[in-house]
């Protein structure tokens, strides 16, 4: 599915034009000047790429995001699914990516159906890095709710020592964030903490959906495995990764109290905190449990 094409491929001098090894990896030199324990040195740092990316429908642009413009047919694929505009990914019939200079484009062709529905329920969500809910027109349009997962509890083995695997095993996923220090990370780990691969990008929800188009393309069975992730736990990450039926979502960093709700709602187990040596698990309407037992890094 899908194929990638480059806006204005020729240049003037007939030469094709090719993306910069920087721009392939999803970030962009730039000088700087760097101020560190009272010395000042000239150098050049790596950026990571932010890009307006538009996600059009049978022609209809429905949504622009900014990302960083790598692995966007994946993005579109889990955006999709993740928004609830197809129900399965038998509903695209084919993704096309275009490149411009300073924009991307991702055009999505859907089956009949699931383009009418979307055509009747259309909002625009032009908005900030990876925002799930900038654009909506109204309140009452926010979904504040995920369905209940069919499988809730299929992670419940999942103990310490694989939140420590997965914890230590990250970093080699982040090649992207070792270059700029500036992106998330969003990895599919099976039940032990090994992590099978990982996604970035400048935005959490993104890298997320670039995770969720993945599994949809290998048709994982998402109750084999959680979801590890760099950033903290915000609503958007446990509604998306309830759609596709994830049953466990870990974070580095702390939740929201809404997350945790709706993880609640849905049966999902979420943790955050997760460090090699413990994590705090969180229960809609309870104490937070903390499981802080030191575990070695698994090899």
């Amino acid at each position: 599915m899908g194929r990638q094409t480059a806006a204005g491929e020729m240049n003037e001098a007939g030469d094709r034009n090719e993306p910069s090894a920087a721009s392939a990896g999803g970030w962009q030199p730039r000088a700087a000047i760097r101020h560190r324990r009272g010395e000042v040195a000239q150098v050049e740092d790596r950026l990571a790429e932010e890009t307006p990316v538009a996600l059009v429908y049978n022609g209809i642009s429905h949504a622009v995001m900014m990302a960083t413009p790598l692995d966007l047919e994946q993005l579109a694929v889990g955006f999709s699914l993740s928004e609830g505009i197809i129900a399965r990914a038998g509903d695209i019939l084919d993704v096309d990516v275009v490149h411009g200079e300073e924009a991307a484009e991702v055009h999505i062709t859907l089956l009949q159906a699931p383009f009418m529905a979307l055509k009747a329920h259309r909002r625009a969500l032009a908005g900030r890095t990876g925002c799930g809910v900038c654009g909506i027109e109204s309140i009452q349009l926010l979904d504040l709710h995920a369905p209940p997962l069919a499988r809730a509890g299929a992670c419940a083995q999942v103990d310490a020592a694989a939140i420590a695997r997965a914890a230590a095993g990250l970093p080699a996923h982040q090649q992207l964030m070792r270059a700029t220090g500036g992106v998330h990370a969003a990895a599919w780990c099976e039940l032990d903490g090994t992590i099978r691969f990982a996604y970035e990008d400048v935005g959490r929800h993104n890298a997320l959906d670039k995770l969720i188009g993945r599994l949809v393309e290998d048709e994982q069975d998402t109750a084999l495995g959680f979801v590890f992730m760099s950033s903290r736990a915000s609503y958007e990450l446990v509604r998306k990764s309830a759609r596709v039926g994830v049953t466990m979502l870990a974070t580095i960093s702390a939740p929201s109290s809404l997350a945790v709700r709706i993880a609640g709602e849905a049966g999902m187990r979420l943790v955050s905190f997760c460090r090699n040596d413990g994590f705090v698990e969180y229960v809609a309407g309870g104490a937070p449990v903390v499981d802080a037992q030191p575990a070695a890094v698994p090899r």
